[in-house]
Parts: C-alpha cells; sequence; structure tokens
C-alpha cells in the first residue's frame, strides 16, 4: 500500500504520453474499419468493444504493455472483427453464428410469454419502450419486435397481413 497515491514520476509521465497515443491509435483504426464496428451493436460487437476498452485500459495503465503491443491487439480485434463480418454477410452459417434473429414479444394484442421468457423481458419494460416511441397504448400496435441489437421495434396495425420486413423475425404465436 506504500504507492496508493503515487507510484513514481516516469510511471506517470508513461501515462500522459501513452494514453493520448493508443486513443488515436483506436479512432484511426475504429475509423479505417468502417461503419460496421461503431454502429448499433448486436452481442459480437458488443464484446469487441469490450475488449478493444480493455486493451485501452491495459497500454495506458500497465506499464509491461508497450504502447506497439496494444496497437498491434486493437488491430487483430478490429480485423477479426471485419473478418468474422464479412464472412457472415457471406456465409449463413457464420451469421447465424455470431448474430441473434429479431424475436417476436406482442403479436396483435398479446404479449409471446414464451419469447418474454426467453429474452428475460418484462411487460412493464415493453410498455418503458412504448412509451418511449410515443404510444399511449398498445392497442394500434400490430406486433413489437425485439431487434438483435436489444433495440424494441413496434409495427403499426397495418392494412395488409403480408409484410416483408418480418421474413426474418422469430416468430413462435
Amino acid at each position: 500500500m506504500e504507492n496508493f497515491w503515487f507510484d513514481s514520476w516516469e510511471g506517470l509521465l508513461k501515462v500522459v504520453l501513452t494514453t493520448p497515443l493508443a486513443y488515436a491509435a483506436m479512432v484511426v483504426l475504429l475509423r479505417a474499419s468502417g461503419k460496421r464496428t461503431l454502429a448499433k451493436m448486436n452481442a459480437f460487437d458488443f464484446v469487441v468493444t469490450v475488449a478493444l476498452g480493455s486493451v485501452l485500459a491495459s497500454v495506458a495503465l500497465n506499464k509491461s504493455v508497450p504502447l506497439v503491443n496494444g496497437v498491434m491487439a486493437m488491430l487483430i480485434f478490429i480485423g477479426l472483427q471485419f473478418l468474422l463480418t464479412w464472412l457472415s454477410v457471406r456465409i449463413k452459417a457464420v451469421k447465424t453464428l455470431i448474430t441473434s434473429r429479431p424475436n417476436l414479444i406482442f403479436y396483435q394484442g398479446s404479449f409471446v410469454e414464451s419469447a418474454m421468457k426467453k429474452e428475460r423481458l418484462t411487460k412493464e419494460e415493453i410498455y418503458s419502450a412504448a412509451r418511449q416511441q410515443g404510444f399511449s397504448t398498445l392497442d394500434g400496435v400490430d406486433m413489437i419486435i425485439l431487434e438483435t441489437t436489444g433495440d424494441v421495434a413496434i409495427i403499426k396495425k397495418a392494412a395488409s397481413a403480408a409484410t416483408p420486413v418480418l421474413s426474418n423475425v422469430a416468430m413462435k404465436v
């Protein structure tokens, strides 16, 4: 506990010099990797983001991790994410492996209890999402879908039953 408040000027200087450089490297790598890395995240994207944050913290605070090693780790994580997402748009099995399907949680006036249990959602959370999207009642709602990003999509009642945007939604009513 002797170095609880202050370790050394050398350590502090490393943090002051390394952190902005590592941060700049991460911004450049994220920018170069495309919009997908910064878009709304599914579980896979979230894991990559947490890993990148961990690498940045390690480079900034761990005296034994050189800047180049941290930047290389960031490059590898972003490269792996790019590779897997590139493969996922070309190979259905890869897409199935790394992303979930949207799930129907409310359909034509009724909650889909089995889907809600699977997704660990309560009616109160669905009501909250509806209020946030401007609904005071669910009477005008045809269906509510939990998207792969965790967002709740609310679809108003439509004149036609054939809606092509529902083709990949898990519909167990």
